[in-house]
């Protein structure tokens, strides 16, 4: 399963930036529409979109071809 996931990041090295800046915005949206929702208030998908994207670079990068 490791293989089959680097392999897919080595050859999709944009993927996890896109979902990290898909997790930003949907984040953005939220907070826009419920104010008062605890994903609103935690920014939870704010913070899980910039770890996902930090490790895109990081995975794509030392995967890289």
């Amino acid at each position: 399963m490791l293989d089959r996931l680097s392999g897919y990041i080595a050859e999709h090295m944009g993927v996890p930036v896109l979902l990290g800046v898909l997790l930003a915005i949907v984040n953005f949206a939220i907070v826009l529409l419920a104010p008062d929702s605890w994903f609103a208030a935690t920014n939870v998908l704010l913070h899980l979109g910039v770890v996902v994207g930090l490790m895109g670079i990081l995975l794509g990068d030392a995967l890289g071809r």
